[in-house]
C-alpha cells in the first residue's frame, strides 16, 4: 500500500459517478478505469489551477505525460456508486511533478496512486522546464 499518511488535505476533488461502461460484467471497475478516473482529475485539477493542457501545448510548447504509475487496487468501486478522486501535489522537479491520487468511497480508500508527471516540448518530446507559470503555481500548491 502508498504512503498515504504523510498527506493532510488533498488538494482537488472531482467526484466521478461510476457508469455501466465502466464496470466489468460483474459490475465492478474494470482495473484501467481507475487510471481514468485519476487522469480525469489531473487534468480537472490543472484546469482549477488556470492551465488547459491544449493551451499549455500551443502557447508553451509544452506536453504534460505519465512517467510513472504505481497503483495500489484495494477495494472494488461498483456500477452506479459515486466515488471522490483525490488530487495532491507531493513534489516538484524543474521537468516534473508528482501527485499523490486517491479515489474513495465516502471515507472508505478504493485505488490509490502515485504518478509521476514530466513535461515535454511538444516538437521533440524531449524533457523541458515545466512552464514558468505552471511552476510557479505548482510552488503555491505545495
Amino acid at each position: 500500500m502508498l504512503d498515504l499518511k504523510t498527506i493532510t488535505l488533498p488538494a482537488f476533488i472531482l467526484p466521478v459517478r461510476v457508469y455501466y461502461e465502466d464496470t466489468d460484467a460483474g459490475g465492478v471497475v474494470y482495473h484501467s478505469n481507475y487510471l481514468k478516473f485519476m487522469e480525469r482529475a489531473r487534468t480537472e485539477w490543472l484546469r482549477s489551477l488556470g492551465f488547459e493542457l491544449d493551451e499549455l501545448a500551443q502557447r508553451e510548447g509544452a506536453l504534460f505525460v505519465v512517467r510513472s504509475a504505481n497503483v495500489e487496487f484495494l477495494r472494488p468501486a461498483r456500477f452506479n456508486e459515486l466515488v471522490n478522486v483525490t488530487v495532491t501535489l507531493s513534489k516538484r522537479r524543474s521537468a516534473s511533478f508528482t501527485l499523490m491520487q486517491q479515489i474513495r468511497r465516502a471515507d472508505e480508500p478504493l485505488c490509490e496512486g502515485e504518478i509521476r508527471i514530466v513535461c515535454l516540448d511538444v516538437s521533440s518530446f524531449t524533457p523541458r522546464p515545466l512552464p514558468d507559470a505552471v511552476a510557479a503555481r505548482l510552488d503555491g500548491a505545495n
